[in-house]
Protein backbone atom coordinates (compact mmCIF):
# COMPACT_ATOMS: atom_id res chain seq x y z
CA UNK A 1 0.00 0.00 0.00
CA UNK A 2 1.35 3.39 -0.96
CA UNK A 3 0.46 6.17 1.45
CA UNK A 4 -0.05 9.58 -0.07
CA UNK A 5 -0.86 11.27 3.21
CA UNK A 6 -0.84 14.98 3.61
CA UNK A 7 -0.84 15.25 7.40
CA UNK A 8 -1.47 13.39 10.62
CA UNK A 9 -3.60 15.23 13.15
CA UNK A 10 -3.93 13.67 16.59
CA UNK A 11 -6.88 14.43 18.83
CA UNK A 12 -6.02 15.46 22.37
CA UNK A 13 -8.29 16.23 25.28
CA UNK A 14 -8.31 18.94 27.90
CA UNK A 15 -9.22 19.15 31.55
CA UNK A 16 -10.18 22.83 31.20
CA UNK A 17 -10.78 23.66 27.55
CA UNK A 18 -10.33 27.45 27.85
CA UNK A 19 -7.07 27.13 29.77
CA UNK A 20 -5.74 24.62 27.23
CA UNK A 21 -6.74 26.88 24.33
CA UNK A 22 -4.80 29.77 25.89
CA UNK A 23 -1.83 27.50 26.64
CA UNK A 24 -1.49 26.35 23.04
CA UNK A 25 -1.87 29.88 21.70
CA UNK A 26 0.91 31.00 24.08
CA UNK A 27 3.01 28.07 22.81
CA UNK A 28 2.77 29.63 19.35
CA UNK A 29 0.07 27.57 17.65
CA UNK A 30 -2.63 29.32 15.63
CA UNK A 31 -6.16 28.32 16.62
CA UNK A 32 -8.91 27.56 14.13
CA UNK A 33 -12.21 27.19 15.99
CA UNK A 34 -14.21 24.31 14.53
CA UNK A 35 -17.07 24.17 17.03
CA UNK A 36 -17.75 25.30 20.61
CA UNK A 37 -15.92 22.22 21.90
CA UNK A 38 -13.18 21.60 19.32
CA UNK A 39 -10.38 23.60 17.73
CA UNK A 40 -7.59 22.85 15.32
CA UNK A 41 -4.20 24.21 16.39
CA UNK A 42 -1.61 24.59 13.65
CA UNK A 43 1.92 25.66 12.96
CA UNK A 44 2.50 25.72 9.21
CA UNK A 45 1.54 22.23 7.96
CA UNK A 46 1.59 20.62 11.44
CA UNK A 47 -1.43 20.50 13.67
CA UNK A 48 -3.68 18.74 16.13
CA UNK A 49 -7.27 18.85 17.33
CA UNK A 50 -7.99 20.00 20.88
CA UNK A 51 -11.26 18.77 22.33
CA UNK A 52 -13.31 19.88 25.29
CA UNK A 53 -13.18 16.31 26.59
CA UNK A 54 -11.46 14.86 29.62
CA UNK A 55 -10.94 11.20 30.39
CA UNK A 56 -8.17 10.98 32.98
CA UNK A 57 -6.70 7.66 31.81
CA UNK A 58 -6.66 8.86 28.20
CA UNK A 59 -5.06 12.23 28.99
CA UNK A 60 -2.53 10.68 31.39
CA UNK A 61 -1.38 8.38 28.57
CA UNK A 62 -1.36 10.90 25.72
CA UNK A 63 2.03 11.77 24.26
CA UNK A 64 2.77 13.81 21.16
CA UNK A 65 6.18 13.92 19.47
CA UNK A 66 7.06 16.98 17.40
CA UNK A 67 10.33 17.01 15.51
CA UNK A 68 12.08 20.39 15.59
CA UNK A 69 15.07 21.59 13.61
CA UNK A 70 17.13 22.73 16.61
CA UNK A 71 16.09 21.36 19.99
CA UNK A 72 18.53 23.60 21.87
CA UNK A 73 17.04 26.76 20.37
CA UNK A 74 13.52 25.41 20.87
CA UNK A 75 14.22 24.65 24.54
CA UNK A 76 15.60 28.15 25.16
CA UNK A 77 12.52 29.71 23.54
CA UNK A 78 10.29 27.40 25.58
CA UNK A 79 11.95 28.58 28.80
CA UNK A 80 11.40 32.23 27.84
CA UNK A 81 7.65 31.57 27.53
CA UNK A 82 7.64 30.57 31.24
CA UNK A 83 4.48 28.53 30.77
CA UNK A 84 4.71 26.79 34.20
CA UNK A 85 4.28 30.14 35.97
CA UNK A 86 1.16 30.89 33.90
CA UNK A 87 -0.49 27.46 33.83
CA UNK A 88 -0.99 25.19 36.81
CA UNK A 89 0.26 21.71 35.98
CA UNK A 90 2.50 22.79 33.11
CA UNK A 91 6.08 21.56 33.39
CA UNK A 92 9.18 21.81 31.22
CA UNK A 93 11.78 19.04 31.40
CA UNK A 94 15.34 19.79 30.21
CA UNK A 95 16.93 18.31 27.11
CA UNK A 96 18.05 14.70 27.25
CA UNK A 97 20.69 13.29 24.92
CA UNK A 98 19.69 9.87 23.57
CA UNK A 99 21.19 7.45 21.06
CA UNK A 100 18.83 8.67 18.30
CA UNK A 101 19.08 12.39 19.06
CA UNK A 102 17.90 14.74 21.78
CA UNK A 103 14.59 15.94 23.16
CA UNK A 104 12.98 18.10 25.80
CA UNK A 105 9.53 17.67 27.27
CA UNK A 106 6.52 19.81 28.06
CA UNK A 107 3.50 18.76 30.13
CA UNK A 108 0.41 20.78 29.26
CA UNK A 109 -2.06 21.91 31.98
CA UNK A 110 -4.15 18.75 31.51
CA UNK A 111 -1.22 16.34 31.64
CA UNK A 112 -0.59 15.71 27.93
CA UNK A 113 3.14 15.04 27.46
CA UNK A 114 4.81 16.71 24.49
CA UNK A 115 8.20 15.52 23.24
CA UNK A 116 10.14 18.06 21.17
CA UNK A 117 13.03 16.28 19.52
CA UNK A 118 15.83 16.55 17.03
CA UNK A 119 17.18 13.44 15.32
CA UNK A 120 20.90 12.92 14.76
CA UNK A 121 21.72 13.79 11.17
CA UNK A 122 23.52 10.86 9.60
Amino acid sequence: MEHKGISIRPFIGSKDYEISRNFYQDLGFEEVVLSPNMSYFKSKQLGFYLQDAYVKDWIDNTMVFMEVGDVNRFYKELLVLDLPSKYDGARVVPIRQLDWGSECFLHDPSGVLWHFGEFIKR
